[in-house]
């Protein structure tokens, strides 16, 4: 019984310590070492199959002064086919 009330109390301390020297750092989120303020890249959709997907890895189409991003080029060429039908 001794051993898991000093056991509870080194535990108690412990994230009280912990606590206390995380205190000046920022409680914001990380994923992949960045903060939620300095993500770089957004999803976007595809215009032809509906997906999202990271604007970084998309593939760029400019039509009528408007700018479209594909998943892939198979999507951007599938999409100029239909578009060119019209």
């Amino acid at each position: 019984m001794r051993l898991l009330i000093l056991l509870a109390i080194i535990y108690l301390c412990y994230r009280a310590l912990k606590s206390w020297m995380l205190q000046g750092r920022s409680t914001q989120k990380t994923v992949f070492n960045k903060t939620a303020g300095e993500m770089d890249d957004v999803m976007i959709k595809d215009p032809f199959c509906k997906i999202y997907f990271p604007k970084k890895d998309s593939v760029h189409l400019r039509i009528d002064g408007k700018d479209l991003y594909f998943c892939s080029t198979e999507c951007r060429d599938k999409f100029e086919e239909t578009y060119s039908k019209k």
